[in-house]
């Protein structure tokens, strides 16, 4: 997802391209990968990249403005991802049942990533261990688990683990919120407080949360 620019925008949107193969190298065979590519995967794929994730949490931005400091210095990846794992996990219960086990084994791959990129920073798993554990125990096809490795290690290290880091921030979160606000606890008008910040780090939003969101719900 290519966000689109949150100062001076001028009607541009997000973009979202799914590429259907990787690239080989010269003198290897092309590594076709199908992990996307058929249609118990489009509902996960919405909801993260769609509505309610990225294309929702970015056009509020676009819509409502955002200062310059937090467009500068306040995007993060934690809370960016963190809120489309997020938008899977809210929708699942409405998708059909493949729907949902396809969904299910998305979580599984960010969860893995959670402690697969940073034992491959510790030297204390091989990339080829890696490899396996993406292809066996999250069912991923090879070339798009060489893909992973590659971001792990090369692409963009610990960049992978901050989806599921920013889903369990998210997730504590709205329980602390449902907690304390009980039956005044409102989903759409949380959800709607979240994306109204912006892209902030967990811990800003949770305090946005707890100084500004719940004493105005209180008082509904």
């Amino acid at each position: 997802m290519v966000p689109p620019p949150f100062l001076n925008n001028t009607g541009q949107r997000g973009v979202f391209v799914l590429p259907l193969n990787l690239p080989p190298a010269p003198g290897e065979k092309l590594d076709k990968y199908d992990d996307f590519t058929f249609d118990a995967a489009s509902w996960t794929i919405i909801a993260h990249e769609v509505r309610p994730g990225h294309e929702m949490q970015f056009d509020k931005m676009v819509e409502e403005g955002v200062s310059q400091a937090r467009v500068l210095y306040a995007f993060n990846s934690t809370n960016v991802e963190g809120w489309g794992l997020y938008s899977e996990y809210i929708t699942r219960p409405y998708m059909p049942i493949e729907g949902q086990l396809v969904s299910l084994d998305y979580r599984l791959l960010r969860a893995a990533r959670a402690f697969l990129d940073p034992e491959l920073q510790a030297g204390t798993i091989t990339q080829q261990q890696a490899l396996n554990k993406l292809q066996v125990d999250v069912v991923s096809s090879h070339a798009f688990a060489q893909q992973e490795v590659e971001r792990y290690t090369l692409r963009a290290p610990g960049q992978a683990n901050s989806y599921f880091y920013g889903f369990t921030k998210m997730l504590s979160l709205r329980k602390d919120t449902e907690q304390a606000l009980g039956a005044k606890f409102n989903p759409m008008r949380f959800h709607d407080f979240i994306l109204s910040q912006g892209i902030l780090p967990p811990a800003l939003t949770r305090e946005a949360v707890m100084s500004e969101f719940l004493p105005a719900e209180k008082m509904r």
